[in-house]
């Protein structure tokens, strides 16, 4: 999972789109005569010129003069248009322009120039297949004036998708006003901001707000559920259920009403519950003090999850005899590195989404959760997993998990990506955030995860096993990796937690040593695209804090500040204070540091699990050089994290060169169809099989002068 740099902003897996508060709407196949509306004040409608020399990886022509044929021949498309000659009208907002295509551009990226930087773009959403003349409207209005862009001398750049070998043509591109119904759509957007950033102001005061009642542990049994606290004041008190799906600090209609005759009580309910005919499971749910009154219902103390959960199962702790690992594993002609490189943790992506069902079929496997029954396919994708897991269960190699929930349009089932999408996603995400708006999204979501969970964790393993379950895919980068739309940091934050929570409730009742972890990227105090990941981990920390802390770890992706790049210790953004923009191979200290400070363990004791669970070095090419500068990185990278006793494991990414990383090549192995050495070991696997072994020191040795080092020790430093 990776997406294109631009110049030497980094991110990972990455497009990383800082968007400064932007709305955009695209109607790409919306067929419609454009509102004509003129882009340079004072002259007859002009079009925005395409510069045909600035072409890259594409081959164009301008067939007339404002109509282009092109065709893109690499993974990153993209052309200049001239200057503008003069100031763009200020209600000049939407680029308009027809179009053909041969097949799907699966989005199109405008960048702001001058200058060209990802800070001063945004992806935008996809251009369909169609032999008509289509036309596309793409509302740039906010981010147009948040740049102060459109003056004489500006220029854009347009990205079309990532994909070679599509055909499209251009027709007549120009800016023109909204139409009334883009304006409505902005007035609708706008209400909608208002109303989150209501509710993202509700979750700071509730995480701040001091209350005198409180509700001490919640212990989930295998039929029932016991709350126990106390509350103070006067008035009538009652106990309270949240479910996933609600809304804790907006809601004034509360569920399951307990009365509270006594200040100490200990309350016990039935673990089953019922939403009119849909059972549901209450070791999801939350649960909050309220002071009741004719006119209003109020908090009267933090809401708490389940602190204890009862396992039907007995399942071993993993146990990881080294921190060397793999990301992203499948089963390969190259499974034999297991052994050979001496791993002893992978990852393994799942987006559950590409197996799950509504309805039985051929070959499908079911599933009961509550009193609904799901299916998943077991040809395909959930044969090669338990492949995969099986091989790495021999080995007692420690599994972690990466959950991910496809858009709704690339689910197996359309009825499962209606549920699981979430109703906010936007066209630049490439996987949402789980829908959690409903109790039958609710329902699907946690259904899929017990599946997995029980299936995963047997004494026995059957299947192979999975201990440990990271929760999406870089949400510092949001838009594009668990996509909800462009949220506040705390309305985002409130419902990944929630993933994060159901997925560790879920699967502690089949491992007692189960544990979920956060993933982001390598940004920490410098936001990615709308959030840094330090602000998230800071704020998931108070939450844990109110409503009882649960046992989660960081999966932190420390790619070099240029992904291109594999000279890590030159990256200038990542500095030796708590404050880094980025934490980077370079000042691995910095996180080190963090995961080690008394206030961001578990329970304020135990250390919370950091794995660097994605991330490598480049070889820009397989020249000796290049593989040399490659191998480098690593080393360095090694010798600083095995000092750093924070750092538990790393999972380097990629295994094997692919060519669909937008030309990086940052494999241990080369690409299995390089023409000369299908799949050969580089120098970098060379000094992976060596680290961790006698052999480290004499096999890094020659990547000193190349560092400038003449002892490892100098790379460490200390954090101010």
């Amino acid at each position: 999972m990776r997406r294109k740099k631009i110049e030497q902003y980094s991110s990972r897996s990455i497009f990383t789109f800082l968007l400064i508060g932007i709305f955009l709407f695209f109607t790409g196949c919306k067929e419609e005569v454009p509102e004509p509306q003129i882009i340079i004040p004072g002259s007859s409608l002009q079009y925005l010129k395409l510069d045909v020399g600035t072409a890259n990886q594409m081959e164009i022509t301008r067939t007339t003069a404002n109509t282009y044929q092109l065709t893109t021949t690499g993974g990153d498309p993209y052309i200049f248009s001239d200057e503008l000659s003069r100031q763009v009208n200020k209600d000049s907002v939407v680029l308009t322009f027809e179009y053909k295509s041969s097949a799907e551009v699966n989005f199109i990226q405008v960048f702001f120039g001058p200058p060209i930087s990802e800070s001063r773009s945004i992806k935008i959403g996809s251009l369909s297949p169609t032999t008509a003349w289509k036309t596309a409207s793409l509302n740039l209005y906010k981010v147009k004036n948040e740049l102060s862009w459109g003056k004489a001398g500006d220029f854009l750049r347009l990205d079309f998708g990532d994909r070679a070998g599509v055909d499209i043509e251009i027709k007549e591109p120009y800016f023109r006003a909204m139409n009334e119904e883009e304006k409505a759509t902005l007035d609708a957007e706008e209400e909608k901001t208002k109303k989150d950033e209501a509710i993202a102001q509700s979750l700071a005061n509730y995480l701040t707000r001091d209350f005198s009642s409180k509700i001490t542990e919640v212990n989930v049994g295998n039929e029932t559920i016991s709350i126990s606290g106390h509350h103070t004041g006067d008035g009538t008190f009652s106990l309270r259920e949240i479910l996933p799906n609600d809304t804790l600090t907006t809601t004034t209609r509360f569920r399951e009403r307990i009365p509270l005759d006594d200040e100490t009580f200990q309350v016990t309910v039935d673990r089953k519950g019922y939403i009119d005919d849909l059972q549901y499971d209450r070791l999801l749910s939350k649960w909050v003090i309220v002071k009741e009154s004719p006119s209003n219902n109020e908090m009267a103390s933090h809401a708490r999850y389940a602190d204890i959960i009862a396992p039907q199962r007995s399942m071993s702790p993993g146990v990881m005899k080294s921190k060397k690992g793999l990301g992203g594993f499948f089963v390969n002609q190259f499974q034999s590195d297991l052994d050979i490189l001496g791993i002893h943790s992978i990852t393994i992506n799942i987006p559950f989404t590409a197996f799950m069902h509504t309805s039985p079929g051929a070959n499908r496997i079911a599933h009961e959760y509550g009193n609904k029954t799901y299916y998943f396919a077991r040809d395909g994708y959930l044969n090669g997993l338990d492949q995969a897991l099986k091989m790495a269960a021999e080995r007692d190699i420690v599994v972690a998990a990466i959950i991910l929930v496809q858009k709704a349009s690339e689910c197996a089932d359309p009825e499962i990506g209606r549920l699981l999408q979430h109703p906010d996603f936007t066209s630049e995400g490439i996987y949402t955030m789980p829908n959690l708006t409903t109790d039958e999204s609710v329902h699907c979501y946690a259904a899929a995860l017990d599946f997995l969970a029980s299936r995963y964790n047997t004494p026995a393993n059957t299947h192979g096993r999975i201990h440990k379950w990271i929760m999406h895919n870089e949400v510092d980068a949001g838009l594009t990796w668990t996509n909800m739309g462009r949220k506040p940091m705390m309305v985002y934050l409130d419902t990944y937690i929630k993933s994060m929570r159901m997925c560790h409730n879920i699967s502690r009742v089949y491992d007692q040593h189960s544990e979920v972890m956060g993933s982001f990227t390598h940004s920490w105090t410098s936001a990615v695209e709308l959030y840094s990941s330090k602000e998230l981990l800071t704020n998931l920390v108070s939450f844990s804090e109110v409503e009882g802390d649960f046992q989660w770890g960081v999966a932190y992706h420390p790619y070099p500040q240029d992904l291109n790049e594999p000279k890590t210790w030159e990256d200038a953004r990542a500095t030796f204070t708590t404050e880094s923009q980025l934490v980077t191979f370079k000042n691995l200290e910095v996180i080190d540091h963090w995961v080690k400070q008394p206030a961001n363990k578990y329970l304020g004791t135990t250390k919370r699990t950091l794995w660097l669970s994605e991330n490598g070095t480049n070889s820009r090419s397989y020249g000796e050089k290049d593989l040399k500068e490659q191998a480098a990185g690593f080393a360095y990278a090694w010798k600083k994290l095995s000092a750093l006793d924070g750092i538990d494991g790393i999972q380097w990414h990629n295994w094997i060169d692919n060519r669909h990383e937008f030309g990086l090549r940052i494999g241990l192995r080369k690409f299995p169809d390089d023409e000369t050495d299908p799949g050969g070991a580089k120098p970098v696997w060379h000094a992976y099989k060596a680290a961790d072994t006698d052999e480290e020191d004499s096999v890094f040795e020659p990547y000193k002068v190349l560092i400038k080092i003449t002892d490892w020790s100098d790379i460490m430093h200390t954090i101010n």
